[in-house]
């Protein structure tokens, strides 16, 4: 490279270099001026051109979406399975195999059986219901409504949750010598 097209490179590069520090000291003065405790400066944000800064905040908007969107038809689930559908929202069954009480505050939907038929094969029960075996558990039912909402299913809430009465579970009311309590061994 000639010695005099160094010499133009390094002019513009320096110039160059110079307003980009211009702008950077102009925004920062801007910025510290509207907020004093800001925090550090971000240094990307700080070298940015206005156009750079534009599309940044173009892309870091949040982008609204209406509550009441149906997903059914984006699913992928065959429309018939969309319309005629009832999902049952309800709390599961505690298991009868164990005493725990851990995870029975759970909400759970369940669609409606269709047409099911015996395998002749191996004698196991068939369906062609894709949504059968679907186990989709919530925390609450609004959690559960909303979901069969959007998917554009109708749905209706079974059991609703019932207080129950609290038992005494204390082991010395065996042994109590009250003439009311007192059961006879014999």
């Amino acid at each position: 490279m000639s010695a005099l097209r160094q010499v133009m490179c390094r002019g513009t590069a320096s110039l160059q270099l110079y307003q980009a520090n211009k702008l950077a000291a102009a925004r920062w003065a801007s910025a510290s001026s509207t907020s004093q405790d800001s925090g550090p400066l971000d240094p990307k944000t700080a070298l940015a051109r206005p156009e750079e800064l534009d599309q940044r905040n173009k892309l870091s908007g949040k982008i609204t979406v209406p509550t009441a969107v149906n997903l059914g038809p984006i699913s992928g689930v065959p429309e018939e399975h969309l319309k005629e559908r009832r999902v049952r929202i309800h709390i599961p069954p505690k298991n009868a195999m164990q005493s725990g009480t851990d995870n029975i505050n759970t909400w759970q939907i369940e669609f409606d059986n269709r047409e099911r038929w015996e395998n002749p094969l191996m004698g196991w029960a068939s369906s062609g219901d894709p949504l059968s075996n679907m186990n989709v558990q919530f925390g609450s039912p609004e959690e559960a409504i909303t979901y069969c909402e959007r998917n554009g299913w109708r749905w209706y809430v079974d059991g609703a949750e019932k207080p129950k009465k609290e038992r005494v579970k204390n082991y010395g009311i065996n042994f109590a010598w009250n003439k009311r309590t007192r059961v006879s061994t014999k």
